[in-house]
């Protein structure tokens, strides 16, 4: 009779050492910037067919705002006041208002388990989506500006501005959007969020503050879009006053800043439920 070692049997410690796989490596990290550029194509060309009619629609609605109000204001600064908030009215349009129903019906439908699964950051979900939107805003915009400048007879010498109107109070208003769209607990209550959201860009950004009262005032100061509106408004004038131009966008960025990073932290949150 000959005496076999336990450790090599086939159930031994031995065995059972030499037969585990080893572990598997894993995969690079998910870099942002990447994650960010293909979540950006993915949406850009989802959203196209289905957004562009809305643009339409939002052009239309600022264009025809304006048109009302020439009856009212004849020119000077509640008309620089007019254009300017009817421009911006179209970013409010798709970015808060749109956007947080996309994050609505996207959280209730289980959408949100797709982009979980992903190897990309939550930040590039967030940030890709709102970029997404916020650039179907463009055309709309500089179409409507246009049509503001020619009807009330306003210079269009310092329209570059909207090359960073657009994008500063886009993400300002993309990332409330968001936020409000992933924190609604029903899809239902994000509509109708982002319908107040918009509502208040109208009636806060497009109507002269002169004629506001002061509580009105103070609530048309804590709405992103106005520190847009007031950065475009200021571009009108002869001689443009840069500095605060510059500190109404600072403002933009922050908020942007601040909102984006809240919606972040309610895609985490709704992700894991």
């Amino acid at each position: 009779m000959s005496v076999v070692p336990a450790d090599v049997l086939p159930g031994g410690a031995l065995a059972r050492k030499q037969a585990a796989p080893a572990p598997a490596e894993l995969g690079p990290r998910a870099r942002l910037w990447p994650s960010l550029a293909a979540v950006y194509r993915a949406q850009l060309s989802r959203a196209r067919v289905a957004r562009i009619p809305l643009l339409f629609v939002a052009t239309f609605q600022s264009i025809g705002i304006m048109i009302l109000m020439r009856g009212v204001v004849d020119g000077g600064g509640e008309a620089q006041a007019v254009v300017a908030g009817s421009a911006v009215l179209v970013v409010a349009f798709v970015a808060l208002n749109l956007l947080a129903q996309y994050f609505g019906q996207l959280r209730a439908s289980g959408g949100l388990d797709h982009y979980a699964t992903l190897p990309v950051p939550p930040a590039a979900v967030v940030l890709g989506a709102a970029g997404a939107y916020a650039s179907f805003t463009v055309p709309g915009t500089v179409v409507t500006a246009l049509f503001g400048c020619a009807l009330f007879g306003l210079p269009v010498a310092h329209l570059w501005i909207l090359v960073a109107v657009i994008p500063l109070a886009g993400a300002a208003l993309a990332g409330l959007g968001a936020a409000l769209g992933l924190l609604a607990p029903r899809p239902e209550l994000a509509t109708l969020l982002g319908q107040l959201g918009m509502s208040a860009a109208l009636l806060l950004g497009v109507l002269p503050p002169e004629r506001m009262p002061e509580a009105v005032r103070l609530a048309r100061d804590l709405l992103p879009s106005t520190y847009g509106v007031e950065a475009f408004a200021r571009t009108f004038g002869p001689h443009p006053d840069w500095a605060r131009v510059l500190g109404d966008l600072a403002v933009c960025v922050g908020v942007g800043v601040i909102s984006l990073a809240v919606a972040t932290w309610a895609y985490r949150r709704a992700a894991v439920r």
